[in-house]
């Protein structure tokens, strides 16, 4: 917008050359003769705006028509204003004219946009576009100096020992199992015993006992099961052991009771004469018994709802056991009949087939105390050790056999040729455990600690072994991955080591 010098002083040059520009253009467009001046360029501009206006609904539509229309409107009122004379001594005069203007062009500025038609290739694209990638300015960032800089740090790897450790915290069992497990099961170990003493009074039972990985501080992820121990007492004037070596079965690992000296004691004179088949003290028989007597004769309902839970015997199972559910958790519980004579601990758990009258032998309680014993003298951590194995094991169907015993005589074999137990040696320890598991499957044999006639292994389909070293071989190379998977709560698959099997 310009403005015209006072006329009482020469005509400015800035004046001249707008002149000028005026006439010039006045020629060229045909709207004003050479002495037309700006009332000249404002009429032709009026028309041209008329014309405009009068054709803007055809051409623009009714909203682009009005925003036109407005436009034009403010442009005339600038052209008006340029235009028409002021008083020169009225300052208050010109200061308005400058507000109006600058009022007009606000107009302008803030007139609504005609919203663009949509075209029917429009309503395929999403309605939010995938954000691009930012493209770093090679020049530098004109970010201010006194902004805070991100800067990103590289990811770091956690080494096996590192996480054995972690992933050894994620096996603690929750503090409310730990206190509640014990607490039911001693309350229905309970009850059990006064029922036992009334049912079978002549019966010399011992004291029923809790038994179990939870209460020797060995239990991983969850307090799911626990052992009741049912001793008989036996007169060891009436019966004797014979290894399972010298039977049919040719198994170190199992023996038989044998009743002696009929000729003086005839059958009757022990009261679990009523329990033999032949000569000897059938195991298969006192679990039929037993297993009768839970199933049939106890009132478990009255129980659960003393206790506060749900219990029911095991009707199809070979073993006598006893599902708890409480609101808490759910609860497994076996009774195991033994028999501890010579110094040895033998559990009413045939094997499978006709021979009915074997014990198995356990070394749990002297598997427990030595492994116990050795950490005390070193500070040694083969129960961390054997406990997240056990963890590996739990959660790999494939690798349930080796979990308990197998391990804990496979680290105390180890005890007596690797020094260093300490925790700082956990991942050396650990890989050399896997080794020698993966040794021994190869072999197919794994010596007992107690006794190396026996071999731990021997109840193993070959099946079952031809897995387990498929999914513990990898493992030698990357043990990681075992406890990377284990810590994610999924069973391991071949997949997951590349491995295929034939």
């Amino acid at each position: 917008m310009a403005f015209t010098c006072s006329g009482k002083y020469p005509p400015c040059r800035e004046e001249q050359e707008e002149e000028e520009e005026g006439e010039d253009l006045s020629h060229g467009m045909g709207i004003g003769g050479p002495h037309g001046g700006l009332g000249s360029v404002r009429d032709g501009l009026g028309s041209v705006f008329d014309v405009l206006l009068a054709n803007a609904r055809l051409v623009l539509g009714v909203s682009g028509a009005a925003v036109l229309a407005i436009a034009t409107l403010a442009v005339k009122r600038l052209i008006d204003r340029a235009t028409s004379p002021r008083d020169e001594g009225d300052p208050k005069a010109e200061q308005k004219s400058l507000e109006d203007s600058w009022q007009d062009l606000a107009l302008i500025k803030t007139t609504p946009k005609p919203t663009k038609k949509q075209r029917r290739e429009d309503l395929s694209e999403p309605l939010l576009s995938a954000a691009r990638p930012v493209v770093p300015d090679p020049r530098g960032s004109s970010a201010p100096l006194g902004a805070p800089q991100v800067q990103s740090r590289p990811l770091r790897c956690l080494t096996l020992q590192e996480k054995l450790l972690s992933h050894s915290s994620q096996l603690v069992v929750p503090e409310f199992q730990v206190s509640l497990v014990p607490q039911l099961a001693r309350s229905i170990c309970s009850q059990l015993q006064n029922f036992l003493r009334s049912k079978f009074p002549e019966l010399p039972f011992g004291r029923l006992s809790l038994s179990g990985a939870l209460l020797d501080g060995l239990e991983v992820l969850a307090a799911d099961h626990v052992h009741l121990m049912l001793p008989l007492v036996l007169d060891a004037g009436l019966w004797s052991l014979i290894s399972g070596e010298d039977t049919v079965v040719r198994n170190p690992q199992y023996w038989m009771i044998k009743r002696i000296d009929l000729g003086y004691f005839p059958r009757g004179c022990s009261p679990w004469d009523r329990f033999m088949v032949g000569r000897y003290l059938s195991s298969s028989v006192l679990n039929e018994t037993l297993h009768k007597l839970l199933v049939a004769s106890i009132n478990w309902p009255a129980i659960g709802g003393l206790l506060g839970c749900a219990i029911h015997p095991m009707v199809a199972s070979r073993e006598l056991k006893l599902e708890v559910k409480h609101d808490q958790v759910d609860l497994s519980i076996t009774l195991l009949p033994v028999v501890e004579m010579e110094d040895k601990v033998l559990l009413a758990v045939p094997p499978e087939g006709l021979v009915e009258n074997l014990w198995l032998e356990s070394f749990y309680r002297a598997e427990v105390s030595r492994l116990k014993e050795l950490d005390a003298a070193d500070s040694g951590a083969r129960q961390l050790c054997l406990r997240i194995l056990n963890g590996v094991c739990k959660r790999q169907p494939r690798l349930h056999k080796l979990g308990g015993s197998p391990l804990t005589h496979l680290i105390l074999h180890l005890s007596d040729t690797a020094s260093d137990w300490a925790e700082e040696s956990l991942a050396d320890r650990f890989q050399q455990v896997l080794e020698e598991l993966v040794a021994s499957l190869e072999k197919g044999v794994l010596p007992s600690y107690f006794n190396p006639k026996i071999n731990l292994f021997s109840g193993l389909l070959e099946e079952e072994v031809d897995e387990m070293g498929f999914v513990l071989y990898r493992a030698i190379t990357e043990p990681e991955v075992l406890v990377d998977v284990a810590s994610k709560k999924g069973p391991l698959s071949h997949a997951v080591f590349g491995w295929k099997m034939s």
